[in-house]
């Protein structure tokens, strides 16, 4: 991951609202990724206690920087890390 690609990612992280959402998405769907576990962002709004435009927004944010991913099930929305972020996260701290 670049320099600007990484800029984007703890610029997304650096909002309360996004890293909150970005860490119940990767708790949910941390046990069984490899299988294809998927987050249901209802669950996860219950659990913030946030409203559907909130999470919206703030989820097209965490999608533009990479990392995570959306899928329409049904009339359901269905979210996953991506793990090339996480990645790129541990390589540049690993670094410092």
């Amino acid at each position: 991951m670049d320099d600007e690609a990484l800029v984007r990612v703890f610029k997304a992280l650096g909002h309360e609202n996004r890293y909150r959402l970005f860490v119940e998405i990767w708790r949910e769907g941390s046990g069984s990724f490899a299988e294809g576990h998927v987050c249901f962002l209802n669950d996860v709004m219950e659990r913030l206690n946030v409203g559907a435009p909130t999470v919206s927004h703030h989820l097209k944010e965490l999608v533009a920087a990479g990392l995570i991913s959306t899928e329409k099930q049904g009339k359901f929305l269905t979210c996953r890390v991506n793990p090339k972020a996480l990645e790129a996260l541990r390589v540049f701290f690993a670094r410092a």
